[in-house]
């Protein structure tokens, strides 16, 4: 075969990959999902409590990324002072932990299906609060784009048969502090120049989390957990949930390092509608017309957030490498001058 022919083999073989990689993301968050709902759902299997379970995903998380960094090296870790610890991961480490907290709580009140619509704030919330501490510029046009999707998830919760206040509170908390925790990531890790993979991120932060979560849990939890004698920890259930948690991380370590952070959140997408789909025909969530009206509105302002990003990124890009040519251009004809100045005369 030529090499036309391998030429084309290998893209074919790429575009594999990153479908696969979709896929298996996909795969992992939706288990992950209706995992979680299952296990803190009364009318399943009954075990209402949030922040046991989030520390136990971040017990099993940070023990295997320590194996995996420390004994297996599969990944480098990142060099980092105490002081920079302190100051830039332990307050990540807090945002991320209430908002698992938070998350996990809105499972117990809330459909999945509704659950996956309120996230389509997401967006909404990243935008305004890096307007907030001046990490995004303020748009009229994307503006008006945030009020749309916001439009769109204000008449999907109009149209909710499950309609919970104190869910619906948890879940835009939730939202709120993960999207204060990204723009925080931008202004206490990235602006120093740090970089955090899924794997090193759950190494530093989990323990964290860890820490965080204790003194909630010991109020709120523990003295029911320690009044139920009929509870057994259940290793299957809680080991497999756990493992998931893990395998989610490590999925996003290679669909972003292969693909880009933009797939994913295309493919992220297309996961929320399978988990609304899911939530209707298995679960039996009642899902209305009015609710897929107002996320199909909220779909919509998010896709066409997506494009602007896209379109915002390969801009910057061209601009770049325009730069670059220049710079290149401006070099060589400088050497060439040179050049032609040490060029002895006749």
């Amino acid at each position: 075969m030529g090499k036309g022919g391998s030429l084309s083999e290998g893209v074919v073989k790429n575009i594999i990959l990153s479908y696969t990689y979709v896929a298996i993301w996909i795969f992992l968050s939706f288990t992950v999902i209706i995992y979680n709902k299952y296990i803190l759902d009364k009318k399943m299997y009954n075990w209402p409590f949030p922040i046991s379970l989030t520390m136990i995903h971040m017990s099993f998380c940070s023990t295997l990324a320590f194996l995996l960094i420390k004994v297996l090296n599969f990944v480098e870790p990142v060099s980092m002072s105490r002081d920079t610890y302190l100051r830039s991961v332990v307050p990540i480490g807090a945002l991320y932990s209430l908002s698992l907290w938070l998350s996990n709580s809105a499972y117990i009140y809330l459909s999945v299906s509704f659950i996956q619509m309120l996230k389509a704030l997401m967006p909404v919330a990243v935008y305004s609060i890096g307007v907030l501490f001046k990490k995004e510029g303020f748009k009229s046009e994307t503006m008006v784009n945030m009020l749309s999707i916001s439009f769109g998830v204000a008449i999907a919760a109009y149209g909710e048969a499950r309609f919970d206040v104190w869910g619906v509170v948890l879940q835009l908390g939730a939202v709120a502090l993960e999207a204060t925790r990204l723009v925080m990531i931008q202004i206490l890790l990235a602006s120093k120049g740090i970089t955090l993979n899924p794997i090193t991120s759950l190494y530093y932060v989990a323990p964290c989390c860890l820490a965080f979560l204790f003194v909630p849990w010991i109020v709120v939890e523990f003295p029911v957990l320690r009044d139920t004698s009929s509870f057994h920890f259940d290793y299957l259930v809680f080991g497999t949930n756990s493992f998931c948690a893990f395998a989610l991380n490590l999925a996003v370590f290679l669909l972003v390092g292969k693909t880009s952070a933009l797939t994913m959140n295309v493919a992220g997408v297309v996961k929320d509608w399978l988990l609304i789909a899911f939530s209707w025909s298995v679960i039996k969530d009642t899902v209305t017309p009015i609710n897929l009206f107002g996320y199909g509105i909220a779909f919509l302002g998010v896709a066409y957030y997506n494009h602007a990003k896209l379109r915002a990124l390969k801009a910057k890009e061209a601009q770049k490498s325009a730069q670059q040519s220049d710079e290149e251009s401006g070099r060589l004809l400088e050497e060439k001058e040179g050049g032609r100045k040490n060029e002895p005369e006749d």
